[in-house]
């Protein structure tokens, strides 16, 4: 990795969901020390890199990394801006976008001098496809291909890889079901699949995975959310602008979950209600549901989401008056529920009204500018008090009162009553 390119950080303001949302700029999301040791002596890889060339040191492995690499060359068919242009002769670590450094143990027993680390050809513009025998690449930590016009299918031998811990396909053509081989990458911490055509249902596997963000917005993806999102270990999940169907997922944790800071669902085809368990992620820093089709009244339990910074529910067929829980929240520096179909908006939330942080426009609120037409909000979608998860007969989960404990296969309980949530991972119990 290069040094002028940032170590991820986890995002939390407004203006960060549309960085995620537009197409990836040239980046090394994690600062790395890879799984060997990537730059030797903890140098950064441009210094690295340097040594490396000053010293005219071939790669070892020699052949095979040449191969390799003369491979991924040939697999391109247009270069207009010469980005492989430097791709010539067997000191591959001579070559524009790749990056040497000193060998594993392994690789060092056998006399190896320098590997290829890593790639990064973003923004070159490149089309062609990305072959198989990019797997060649054994000590591959980074692999940086976003911003090009690479298509077809990404090839299954990329499970080989046993150091990459980056993996970025972003901006391109790629297409066919979810790459599941990424899945299997042993030492993958960062996956962005953004912006392809890649189509099909998510597999549980992707949120299984031990990775710190996922981001897959931007495809065709389609049917239900897996119910094991909310196990991720990720700090950043992005959904946004697929097919996806069915609820927001009602359960979460199995085991290890509890980190997500970001989610974003916007641009779907969602249904259903906010599910209660919502309210008792305790890392979420922001939460997109915008543009789909959820309906039914709040869940109380959002107000738990003490360390939320934006909350945007709008544009859907949301009904009720907006509580006071809602527009307590305090950190919340954007809270969107425009275009939906609110009736009244309770005192606290009316002392927001007037503040930039709070967007209430296209609901059925009485008094207020800017609101529906009356046959509109005559027309508004029936509800029932529609809740997820609440149990008939029970009170509101209190913030304070909830125990959330996490493991496999527990379901959440409310007051001692009946369990909910398939294969749940929640338990909440009030006094």
């Amino acid at each position: 990795m290069s040094s002028k390119l940032p170590p991820f950080r986890p995002l939390a303001l407004l203006h960060v969901l549309l960085l995620l949302l537009s197409p990836p700029t040239p980046t090394s999301q994690l600062g790395l020390a890879a799984a060997f040791g990537v730059w030797s002596n903890g140098a950064s890889p441009s210094s690295s890199y340097s040594s490396v060339k000053s010293q005219g040191v071939g790669v070892g492995g020699g052949g095979q990394e040449y191969a390799a690499l003369q491979a991924v060359k040939a697999a391109v068919v247009e270069d207009p801006r010469g980005a492989l242009a430097s791709w010539q002769g067997p000191n591959v670590c001579a070559y524009k976008g790749v990056y040497c450094s000193a060998p594993p143990d392994d690789a060092a027993a056998e006399g190896v001098s320098a590997v290829v680390a890593g790639i990064d050809l973003n923004h070159a513009n490149l089309k062609g496809t990305l072959p198989a025998a990019v797997s060649l690449l054994a000590h591959l930590t980074f692999l940086h291909l976003n911003s090009n016009r690479l298509s077809g299918a990404v090839p299954d031998s990329l499970r080989d890889l046993q150091y990459l811990t980056e993996l970025d396909l972003s901006n391109n053509l790629f297409s066919g079901s979810f790459p599941e081989a990424t899945l299997l990458i042993p030492s993958l911490v960062y996956l962005d699949l953004r912006f392809n055509g890649f189509s099909g249902q998510l597999p549980a596997e992707a949120f299984a995975k031990n990775l710190d963000a996922l981001f897959l917005n931007n495809n065709q993806f389609e049917g239900q959310i897996p119910e094991t999102l909310w196990s991720s270990p990720a700090t950043v999940i992005t959904l946004a602008n697929n097919r996806l169907t069915g609820p927001v997922p009602t359960a979460y944790g199995y085991g290890t979950g509890g980190r997500v800071r970001e989610v974003l669902f916007l641009n779907n085809k969602l249904t259903g209600c906010v599910p209660e368990a919502l309210g008792f992620l305790p890392s979420i820093e922001v939460l997109d549901l915008s543009y789909n089709s959820l309906s039914g009244h709040l869940p109380n339990t959002l107000s738990c989401l003490n360390g939320i910074e934006v909350l945007n529910i709008a544009h859907n067929q949301f009904t009720g008056e907006l509580s006071d829980l809602v527009c307590d929240l305090k950190r919340i520096t954007n809270l969107s529920v425009s275009f939906n179909f609110f009736s009244g908006i309770s005192q606290h939330c009316d002392r927001l009204a007037g503040r930039s942080v709070f967007d209430f426009v296209g609901n059925c609120i009485p008094g207020r500018g800017l609101q529906r037409p009356q046959p509109e909000c005559d027309g508004a979608p029936g509800d029932a008090g529609l809740s997820c998860l609440r149990i008939p007969g029970t009170r509101p989960v209190a913030c304070g009162d909830a125990a959330v404990s996490v493991g496999f296969g527990v379901g959440v309980t409310v007051g001692g009553g009946l369990p909910f949530g398939a294969g749940g991972v929640v338990t909440v119990t009030v006094p």
